[in-house]
C-alpha cells in the first residue's frame, strides 16, 4: 500500500549518506562554515535536518529515536548512525498502512497550532531534507568541495532500481 513512498524515503537516506561521505573528511573549520542564504553551518544544518526528520517520524509513528531530538551535541561521527536509524524506522513505519488524513496538531512557526494531515507531515520530511542538503551543497561549493550527485535518477541507477535494459 505504501510501496511508492518507500523509494522516496530510501532516496532520502541514500542522499544523506552520500552527503555525509563528502563531508566526513572536512576539517573542523569547514564543518563550521556557513554562507549567506543557508540555515547555518554544515554541522548545525545536518544536526537540524536529521533531528527534525526524527521529530516528523516520531509524530507519525509514536516511536522515539535512540537519541535526544532536542540535543545539539551531535557530532559528525554520530550522523551515520542517525541516518541508518531513521532509514530503518521509516521502513518499519511504511511497512504497514497508515491514514494519510489522520490529523496531527502542529505548533506553527508564528503562533498557535494547526491541524496537519499525516500526508503533509510526510511531504515535509522529504522536502525539509532536500532543502537542507541543498544548502549544505551550497556551502561545500563555496569551500571548493564538489557536492555529491543525489538526484532520483542517480539513486535509481546506484541502487539498481533502474537496471539497464538489454536491447
Amino acid at each position: 500500500m505504501n510501496d511508492g513512498l518507500i523509494d522516496l524515503f530510501r532516496h532520502n537516506a541514500w542522499a544523506s549518506r552520500r552527503l555525509l561521505a563528502v563531508c566526513t573528511p572536512l576539517t573542523s573549520e569547514q564543518w563550521n562554515t556557513t554562507v549567506a542564504g543557508t540555515y547555518g553551518t554544515i554541522l548545525e544544518t545536518m544536526r537540524h535536518y536529521l533531528s527534525a526528520e526524527a521529530g516528523y517520524l516520531r509524530r507519525l509513528s509514536g516511536e522515539q529515536p535512540s537519541w535526544d531530538i532536542e540535543a545539539l551535541s551531535a557530532t559528525p561521527a554520530d550522523f551515520a548512525g542517525r541516518i541508518d536509524e531513521l532509514d530503518a524506522r521509516w521502513m518499519r513505519f511504511l511497512s504497514t498502512p497508515f491514514d494519510a488524513e489522520r490529523v496531527h496538531i502542529v505548533r506553527w512557526h508564528d503562533v498557535g497550532s494547526r491541524d496537519v494531515p499525516a500526508g503533509v507531515v510526510l511531504a515535509q520530511a522529504i522536502h525539509h531534507g532536500n532543502e537542507h542538503r541543498s544548502q549544505i551543497a551550497t556551502i561545500l561549493s563555496q569551500l571548493g568541495v564538489t557536492p555529491p550527485e543525489w538526484g532520483l535518477w542517480d539513486y535509481a541507477e546506484d541502487t539498481d532500481r533502474a537496471p539497464r535494459t538489454v536491447e
